[in-house]
């Protein structure tokens, strides 16, 4: 499904604002996240980030995501760590990660508004901490998953693919009721189903 094939990263053409960036680690932290979403171990989505301009005057594509493994390394926008949302280089990101690495395509650019208004969005979530809990209730673990069905989404706190679903909820590209609900390998196999992201291909 996904050939290994490695890509030289700064300035390529292909990756633009609104693409989905998938994680699969090789650890066995990945492998439960990916056996409590339907995936298969060492193989599907336990993370996901999204590609977006960053602010001016710098303009350039930035990875945004929410995680405690970079939190260590200064998000480049804050300058400071952080444990929640940050934004970094897409190729530092992949380099320090220790797995295989994808490229979910959105099936259009962005429009220039869209483009601002999903920078503008993104921004202003920078420093909110991880959502464990959340993480947790969005993997349909038992109980957890009805849990996630009844409870309202709530943003003062913030996991990965929450952060995407909502992404691309404020910008129009795909409308959900409760952007807390979406787990990484949930989000980017619904997204595919509607078209939304075309076929991955592997970065690392």
């Amino acid at each position: 499904m996904f050939p290994a094939r490695k890509i030289a990263l700064p300035g390529d053409t292909a990756i633009k604002a609104g693409d989905l960036i998938g994680f699969c680690g090789y650890s066995w932290l990945s492998a439960l996240i990916n056996i409590a979403t339907y995936a298969v171990p060492f193989y599907g989505i336990s993370h996901v980030g999204i590609m977006a301009t960053s602010p001016s005057p710098d303009g350039k594509l930035r990875l945004f995501e929410s995680t405690t493994l970079d939190g260590e390394v200064p998000c480049e926008i804050r300058n400071q760590p952080i444990n929640g949302t940050q934004a970094h280089t897409l190729d530092a990101s992949v380099q320090r990660y220790r797995g295989a690495v994808y490229h979910y395509p959105l099936y259009r650019s962005l429009y220039p508004q869209e483009d601002e208004r999903l920078t503008g969005f993104l921004v202003d979530l920078l420093g909110l901490p991880y959502d464990e809990m959340g993480a947790f209730r969005s993997a349909g673990v038992g109980l957890s998953w009805i849990e996630s069905l009844l409870r309202p989404q709530n943003l003062t706190s913030i996991f990965c693919s929450e952060l995407c679903a909502a992404a691309y909820h404020v910008v129009g590209l795909y409308a959900t009721d409760n952007v807390s609900r979406w787990n990484p390998n949930r989000l980017c196999r619904r997204l595919r189903l509607h078209h939304i992201l075309g076929k991955p291909r592997r970065l690392k």
